[in-house]
């Protein structure tokens, strides 16, 4: 079994009532956001309390609950970067379909001004609700695009978004009134970056999110209804071996020891042949994997590099053809989004653990 890779903690999360609003400054090291607000379980149980009053009284209370836990002016300190919010963000450009499908959890659709770098159509359940969505750009939408919307917040999927290249800096748009949002779990710099990234920092995120738009209280229904399901896999206990494909032809590049692969293959009773690189991704060469001789192979399906393509790769090479897994047809798939910190991490896991049963295990 390969050595797991050493885990550093992360600092602690911090969102606390904000002065008054200036230009995104750069945030010292470490100074990873917490959420200095009503915690989720407190809103959870509230919700329970209400259960028996009517609809109205329970609208009432949860908008009542989020002003309180969102205490607006808030200060976030967002991957190194410093972001104030004067109130709840009502103009939102979303880049990449883990920020998209996370607004459209929280019930935020109304406030979505346009989408950008989708990474493929949105699940069945938010399908009604992501019709009307005006879709900015296929890739990286350009600052002018951005812009032209009229967003109040850009919210990233990746870094690397948020570039004079894509949708703009950071700072500019901040002088020009655009506040910026990376997914949390998305950072990159040490003390930001998740090492490893774990479901509580996936609901972490949900729950910052919250706290940013102003709904808490659909934020912490969501991290209940996902921490449930989650408890209510049982991973597989057969002690497989497993190969996460994602791309590439030469050189494979796979899920490695800290990002979400691992995660979701910890949480399917899987072991990561790759575990013992201490990355989110990396590359493997092909005499590696032979060496390695996973039991089973997880495909990443996406549009542009599909499940199909990468078993004809597999069985087409001489060395991987005669791997058992693949003589065996022994492959799992996921879809390209859920290779991402997000709301379709858990259900990864559950498609994860079904499917080895429909191989037999």
């Amino acid at each position: 079994m390969p050595a797991s890779p050493s885990r550093t903690p992360r600092p602690a999360r911090r969102v606390s009532p904000a002065r008054p609003a200036s230009p995104a400054r750069r945030a010292s090291p470490g100074r990873r956001a917490s959420l200095a607000l009503v915690p989720v379980a407190a809103l959870v149980l509230a919700g329970c309390a209400a259960g028996a009053a009517d609809p109205a009284a329970d609208t009432a209370d949860d908008t009542a609950a989020d002003a309180a836990a969102s205490g607006y002016p808030l200060t976030i300190d967002n991957c190194g970067t410093e972001v104030t919010l004067e109130s709840a963000p009502e103009r939102i450009v979303a880049i990449k379909s883990s920020t998209a499908e996370l607004l459209l959890a929280l019930g935020l659709e109304d406030r979505i001004i346009g989408t950008a770098f989708s990474d493929g159509p949105v699940p069945d359940e938010y399908a009604a609700a992501a019709s009307g969505l005006e879709v900015l750009s296929d890739k990286v939408p350009s600052q002018e695009v951005t812009l032209a919307a009229e967003p109040d917040l850009v919210f990233a999927g990746w870094e690397s978004n948020l570039s004079a290249e894509g949708a703009g800096d950071r700072a500019t748009l901040d002088q020009l009134g655009v506040a910026t949002y990376v997914a949390p779990s998305a950072c990159k710099e040490a003390g930001y970056m998740p090492d490893p990234l774990t479901f509580d920092e996936v609901f972490a995120d949900f729950e910052e999110a919250g706290s940013i738009f102003g709904v808490a209280t659909a934020a912490a229904d969501l991290i209940a209804q996902q921490r449930a399901a989650l408890a209510a896999i049982t991973p597989s206990d057969d002690g497989l071996r497993a190969l996460w494909y994602s791309s590439g032809d030469d050189i494979p590049y796979v899920g490695a020891g800290i990002g979400a692969p691992q995660m979701i293959m910890d949480a399917a009773g899987l072991t990561n042949v790759a575990a013992d690189v201490h990355d989110s991704w990396t590359s493997m060469g092909w005499e590696a994997i032979v060496a390695a001789n996973p039991d089973v192979i997880v495909l990443v399906d996406a549009p542009w590099n599909t499940a199909a393509s990468k078993i004809a790769k597999l069985e087409a090479n001489a060395a991987t053809a005669a791997l058992p897994a693949v003589q065996q047809r022994k492959y799992l798939v996921v879809d390209f989004p859920s290779t991402e910190a997000g709301v379709r991490n858990v259900g990864a896991v559950a498609s994860l653990v079904e499917q080895l049963g429909e191989l037999g295990y």
